[in-house]
């Protein structure tokens, strides 16, 4: 009688066991009797068992989730995740400015949403300064100096270029502004010297008669040769 050599087939059968796959159970299952998705004994953490299935819980419409002011709960599948509430939003129950609880300041609600407020065309005086331009920004506004300027003391002020000096008090003033000053002064003084020959100072009538003749001449000379002048184009133009 021949014998057979079993120890070929031991090798030959734990190698086809080995090789075979090992199916496991759903990712959201932590026991389970099998590998269906309705096969499951237990679940894992965010799961509940419904007819051995696993669902995933929404903590967000439970009192499982708990989420900072200004934010909102937004469920994942074994979990959620706190998001933050647009700007626009002081508290808020999903995304974006039309899910908000209040408007925040600088918004108001338009519609169903919270929207910017732009101060700088509803304020008559935004910008308390003449100098002052107003840009809005989102939920507020800002008042900035004009060109040229700068603040200066919450004041806006000219700007000065490099190396420039300020001016004194007589060095900016114009041609015509001299003219009138120095007929200003001439006319004090022919007062004060009217006043002084009044009293009958003969000194101070002399110098007073000898200032308005001299003041007489000058306009009589001048208004001469401008006559003179009209004279003289008259002729040449006949």
């Amino acid at each position: 009688m021949q014998r057979f050599n079993l120890l070929p087939v031991a090798w030959l059968c734990v190698l086809m066991v080995a090789m075979t796959p090992v199916e496991s159970c759903p990712d959201f299952c932590s026991v389970c009797s099998g590998p269906g998705n309705k096969q499951c004994v237990e679940c894992r953490s965010g799961w509940m068992l419904h007819t051995n299935a696993c669902v995933d819980i929404d903590e967000c419409g439970t009192e499982l989730a708990s989420c900072p002011q200004s934010t909102y709960c937004f469920n994942k599948e074994g979990s959620y995740e706190c998001k933050g509430c647009d700007l626009s939003c002081v508290g808020c129950m999903g995304s974006g400015p039309a899910r908000c609880r209040k408007c925040a300041n600088g918004y108001r609600l338009t519609g169903a949403k919270c929207l910017d407020i732009d101060e700088c065309s509803e304020r008559v005086l935004a910008c308390h300064g003449l100098d002052e331009i107003c840009t809005n920004t989102e939920g507020s506004f800002t008042c900035d100096c004009a060109d040229g300027l700068i603040r200066k003391d919450r004041v806006c002020v000219r700007k000065q270029m490099p190396g420039a000096q300020e001016k004194g008090f007589l060095e900016d003033i114009q041609d015509e502004e001299v003219v009138v000053l120095q007929q200003m002064f001439f006319g004090v003084m022919l007062c004060a010297l009217a006043t002084l020959a009044a009293k009958g100072d003969m000194v101070f009538t002399s110098i007073f008669l000898g200032a308005l003749a001299a003041m007489t001449g000058y306009w009589l000379s001048d208004r001469g040769d401008r006559l003179f002048d009209v004279f003289l184009k008259g002729k040449e133009s006949k």
